[in-house]
């Protein structure tokens, strides 16, 4: 009997947006990528952490210019339900003039939906159900609220994804195996 092998995903955060202390959710804005010896320590250590891996990617600017900077020349493939959460009337507000919410617990920060947007619960169950559905080995170029989602769904309670920080241009590693989700490690720097 042959054994299936586990499905590795390696979740990379795009590099930081050039349009920093801004909400981005669906704001399609560009990344700043770092320089080139920086990409070549992370073009190396991604191959290493994940080789002979798949490339996909959400259709968001800043994620392919980041995937297409890590992966010279590779095909891309590009996921919808891989955008970063849609913040509605929230999206491209500076940070510091986003609405006091007061005091919530995660379960109610995650049901919260900003206006004309939508919960990271609603995030959660698109993300979940693209990444649940990933067979074998696969480097995900992604937003801080997929990956989020992701972990998530390793903890099989989707609202606790939000107690991670998820830095830029990072890696979270989650592997499965019998239909158990693991987390191998979380915002690995790709580069120093």
């Amino acid at each position: 009997m042959a054994l299936t092998p586990p499905t590795r995903l390696l979740l990379i955060r795009h590099a930081p947006s050039a349009v920093p202390g801004r909400l981005a959710g669906r704001l399609d804005v560009p990344c700043t990528l770092p320089g080139e010896p920086v990409l070549a320590l992370a073009r190396q250590r991604a191959a290493q952490l994940c080789p002979d891996a798949r490339l996909i990617s959400s259709p968001a600017r800043r994620c392919l210019e980041t995937a297409r900077a890590l992966h010279p020349g590779a095909e891309i493939s590009e996921n919808t339900s891989l955008w970063e959460q849609d913040f509605g009337a929230w999206e491209g507000l500076e940070t510091t003039a986003l609405p006091d919410l007061g005091p919530m617990n995660r379960v109610e920060l995650a049901a919260h939906r900003p206006p004309g947007g939508e919960s990271f619960l609603e995030l959660a169950q698109r993300a979940q159900s693209a990444l649940g559905s990933i067979q074998g080995r696969a480097i995900i170029v992604t937003h801080a609220g997929v990956i989020r989602a992701a972990l998530g769904m390793a903890l099989q309670d989707a609202a606790q994804g939000l107690a991670f920080e998820i830095a830029p241009f990072s890696a979270t590693l989650l592997t499965a195996a019998g239909g158990e989700w693991s987390i191998g490690f979380v915002n690995l720097a790709l580069a120093p």
